[in-house]
């Protein structure tokens, strides 16, 4: 990378890079992800439904986000953008909101599909493809930064969730996380959400519309590579994740001070994030991911057994950075593997395995709780699936020679 030429690129973006960390932090696929976890006790002690029971709501959310992002992807193409991600953001508070009135689990699911449908356009598929079009010479450090939105949300909301909850209860709780797009997305996309305003040179540079098509992507190899490590890697960050506040919680360990240990999490996706992103501009990216995935291999198997909270708090902090690379990774490989000129498609398409593994996993996990009474095979679980997915990725091979350098 240019060095000079990527921070030019990042210094007159800077504000349409802000507009995609809040939008993407404050998506469909993010805020009802981190919420659940919190929540998922004070649900279970008001209601009784059992914690598989509730961590299922994310199978209706981000399982349905995997079945609209193809649809997502072209509706970016047809419409741009913009027009995709307003509208959208109010599906994501609507869909909070009915959750948060429920009585029943059926209203509780139709909530959290309602947010994932009507929200469809707020989740990374939209805000890669602007920060890829937008960025050549700095994009992995861009696409960290911007992508870097949802770590800031696994850092803040656990705390925010909880507060609000021993304060007014899990329904007004719910109630504030439905407000948050509103309130911060909603006008700052509305503002920053332009890329072409950015400099006519910087655009130029940027927009490299060269690649395969859809049909050649399916056909390599590595397409199926990569969304079988995304999927197996994301089955392990999102079953633990959504189930670390009640594991630990279950250890006796205060909610507070869990949401915090949870929080700890998201301090760390953010150079997981941001770190990462500017690496992967000089370094060979598989390399890069290989290592991001096997440290929290090694990082569930300690957690499954640890009590002392300062190791619990270093574990915490190595799956963030695993939960923060993850995103970016995906973006960036699918730039550099398959172009630009059917991006928002084919990552789409590998996004749905990305999304799965977020639906299922967290249910998955749950469940094995309450057959077993522990975590303890989750942890194994998540541990195994982290290996998996970091021995696939060298074999991706080398970059193809039709995108820029």
């Amino acid at each position: 990378m240019n060095s000079r030429a990527g921070w030019g690129e990042l210094r007159h973006g800077w504000s349409l890079l802000v507009a995609c960390a809040v939008g993407v932090g404050l998506s469909a696929i993010a805020l009802p992800f981190y919420a659940i976890g919190p929540l998922t006790r004070p649900i279970e002690a008001d209601l009784g439904w059992s914690r598989a029971d509730i961590q299922l709501a994310i199978l209706f959310s981000s399982g349905l986000g995997a079945l609209t992002a193809p649809v997502t992807g072209w509706m970016i193409d047809r419409f741009g953008p913009r027009l995709v991600a307003l509208p959208s953001i109010l599906g994501v508070s609507l869909g909070l909101l009915i959750a948060a009135s429920a009585t029943s689990l059926t209203v509780f699911y139709a909530g959290f599909a309602i947010s994932a449908v009507l929200g469809a356009g707020t989740n990374p598929v939209l805000w890669s493809r602007v920060v890829s079009g937008a960025f050549n010479k700095a994009r992995g450090a861009a696409l960290g930064l911007a992508l870097a939105g949802t770590a800031l949300v696994a850092l803040l909301l656990p705390s925010f969730i909880v507060a609000l909850s021993d304060l007014y209860g899990w329904r007004d709780a719910l109630r504030g996380v439905a407000l948050l797009p509103i309130i911060l997305a909603l006008p700052l996309v509305f503002a920053w959400l332009r890329p072409d305003r950015l400099r006519a040179a910087d655009r130029a540079a940027a927009t490299s519309l060269v690649g395969v098509t859809v049909s050649q992507a399916l056909h390599e190899y590595r397409f199926w590579v990569l969304s079988g490590s995304i999927l197996l890697g994301y089955l392990a960050i999102s079953g633990t994740l959504a189930n670390l506040v009640p594991a630990l919680v279950d250890r006796g360990i205060e909610a507070q001070a869990a949401a915090a240990f949870a929080g700890a999490v998201g301090l760390t996706m953010i150079p997981g994030r941001v770190v990462v992103g500017f690496v992967v501009d000089r370094v060979w990216a598989p390399a890069v991911a290989m290592i991001v995935l096997l440290l929290p291999a090694i990082a569930c198997l300690v957690l499954r057994d640890a009590g002392n909270p300062a190791l619990i708090l270093v574990c915490c902090a190595i799956l963030g950075l695993a939960a923060g690379a993850e995103l970016d990774l995906l973006a960036f490989l699918t730039a550099r593997y398959f172009g630009l000129a059917h991006y928002a498609k084919i990552y789409a398409l590998a996004y749905a395995g990305l999304a799965t593994g977020s639906a299922t996993a967290p249910f998955l996990f749950a469940f094995l709780h309450d057959r077993t009474g522990t975590y303890d095979a989750s942890f194994t679980l998540a541990a195994a699936f982290f290996a998996i997915a970091a021995l696939l990725m060298p074999l991706l091979g080398g970059y193809p020679d039709f995108e820029e350098h």
